[in-house]
């Protein structure tokens, strides 16, 4: 007798195989850690480019291919999230690379509800770093687990068990290294296989490529020939494997997966030094894709009718296509490009004609997916980070939450002349979830206030204007720093204090801005009956 999951024709079994195959993964850190320098390493080492891009910003060096955005490519930063799927032995790879600078924590949260595991990377100079603080937080409280990179080995750093006690003292998360380096940071040899699950110990020994362009030779050594090849440095790598087993620091996959231990890899992403070892890791230890809780918390397995979630909308990714993409995961089921499903928050169907798999600024037509692949959908203008697109029963997934905005600013088009281009590009960059706009009867549509986490988005808001609706803008700063959600009932009496401003969101929710925590204190205590409830201030 079978069981009702266990697949009983080659339809469910051919899909039940597909999500098998399938690891969806983020890449997460703080700024200038190395996250996109390492897609592109991954992406070398799995073949689908011939040549890795090196650093961006450099004279005469190209950007990283999943750096799409002229401010990116300028200031070397990521800036918004990119997809990139290739196929690496048997597995399909789904890899999101996600903004490291702070301002962008919005997008990133987006990203980490539509993964199922998490790569790290940590700065071997810098250690943990605010950024990589939250993020592990945030990974942890989604119940991601999260391999951890220490990256740039190539360059002078921390000692590798100081970095290891400093991830067990900050986060209180139990690195289990897999690989260890084979000399001090600066003096990057090889790698120490652990020989976890009865595999044996040995030392990988890299050899440098020019400007770490291609690929890095491996030469594979038994503990025996390692001694007598780098003597101390593999005697030192020995004992400090050693002493992890004796503190119980050895991998235990269950242990993972509940998010208590991260595997971890010591690498240079900028040498291609450890890339293929993290890629075969997550091939064989990173979950595949799983059931998901509905609004209800009913969980809709991988095998039930398809069904997706909207994490990303981005516009002019490239300038021969004027076009929106949507990247939506797709959560269970199986997907046909021309597919007529329903989009959960209209209840209106949605053709899905124009459906891609996107690797940078590159588009490939794709006809079928499965459960943990990331496909971009064209023109779609009706979706929304956080929507729900369904075949059959209907299925809603909960919404992802906004961030508290910190930093205001009005935005207005230079030349009265521009205004119809202004107020397309305003509602095309909130549906993206670029900004928060907020409007009021006061200030009108002409001077929309823009809400941001941090500062460069309004950069971000600017240069786009100019680049893909040829919009000229002025952007005042207000001097707000607080925003608290109220109520219709509440509102007409904030508006008449000094200092306070009510605005209705895009979403139709209500917030009051505030100067600073001492005037919002001054109002809650004089008038207690108003409604000024906390936003998301970080990832819930």
């Amino acid at each position: 007798m079978t069981s009702p999951t266990t697949p009983t024709d080659a339809v469910p079994r051919r899909l039940a195989d597909e999500v098998a195959r399938r690891r969806t993964f983020a890449v997460i850190s703080h700024p200038d850690a190395g996250k996109s320098t390492l897609t592109e390493a991954l992406a070398l080492h799995a073949k689908v480019i011939s040549e890795a891009g090196a650093i961006h910003g450099k004279s005469g060096r190209k950007s990283t291919v999943s750096d799409w955005m002229e401010m990116e490519k300028a200031r070397g930063i990521s800036v918004s999230s990119t997809a990139l799927q290739f196929e690496y032995g048997d597995c399909v790879i789904n890899l999101v690379d996600t903004p490291g600078h702070s301002d962008f924590s919005e997008d990133t949260y987006r990203v980490l509800t539509a993964v199922d595991a998490a790569v790290m990377l940590i700065d071997a100079a810098k250690g943990l770093e605010p950024q990589t603080l939250k993020l592990f937080q945030v990974a942890r409280d989604r119940g991601i687990p999260v391999v951890t990179v220490i990256n740039k080995w190539d360059r002078p750093g921390q000692a590798p068990l100081e970095l290891l006690d400093e991830i067990v003292d900050r986060i209180g998360l139990t690195p289990t290294p897999l690989f260890l380096p084979v000399g001090i940071a600066g003096d990057f040899r090889g790698l120490l296989r652990r020989g976890e699950e009865g595999a044996p110990v040995e030392y990988i020994h890299f050899t440098r490529t020019a400007g770490g362009a291609t690929i890095a030779p491996e030469e594979h050594y038994t503990p025996e020939q390692a001694l007598e090849r780098e003597g101390d440095v593999w005697v030192t790598a020995v004992e400090e494997s050693e002493l992890l087993s004796a503190a119980g620091q050895d991998h235990d996959q269950e242990l993972f997966l509940a998010g208590h231990t991260s595997p971890v890899i010591y690498a240079s992403a900028m040498l291609n030094f450890g890339v293929r070892q993290l890629l075969e890791t997550l091939v064989r230890l990173a979950p595949p894709p799983a059931a998901r809780k509905d609004v209800t918390g009913t969980p809709r397995e991988t095998t039930d009718p398809f069904s997706a979630v909207v994490f990303k909308v981005q516009a002019g990714m490239d300038t021969a296509h004027r076009d929106r993409l949507a990247f939506m995961r797709v959560v269970s089921g199986e997907f046909e490009r021309g597919m007529v499903v329903t989009h959960a928050q209209t209840g209106r169907p949605f053709a899905t004609k124009y459906a891609l798999t996107v690797f940078g600024r590159e588009r490939t037509t794709v006809d079928t997916a499965y459960p943990g692949d990331v496909v971009g959908l064209v023109n779609a203008n009706a979706l929304a980070p956080g929507h729900t697109l369904f075949a059959g029963k209907k299925v809603e997934f909960p919404p992802i939450p906004s961030f508290a905005p910190e930093h205001f600013a009005t935005l207005r088009a230079r030349s009265a002349g521009k205004y119809k281009q202004f107020r397309k590009a305003i509602d095309q960059l909130d549906s993206e979830g670029v900004v928060q706009v907020l409007r009021n009867d006061v200030r009108g549509d002409a001077t929309p206030v823009l809400a941001a986490v941090g500062p460069m988005q309004f950069e971000v808001v600017t240069a786009r204007m100019q680049a893909e609706f040829n919009v000229e803008t002025q952007l005042d700063r207000l001097p707000y720093s607080l925003a608290r959600r109220t109520d219709a009932e509440s509102a007409p009496e904030l508006s008449r204090q000094r200092g306070v401003e009510v605005f209705t969101r895009s979403d139709g929710v209500l917030l009051a801005l505030f100067g600073d925590k001492w005037k919002l204190q001054y109002i809650q205590k004089e008038l207690p009956k108003l409604t000024l409830e906390p936003l998301v201030a970080g990832a819930e």
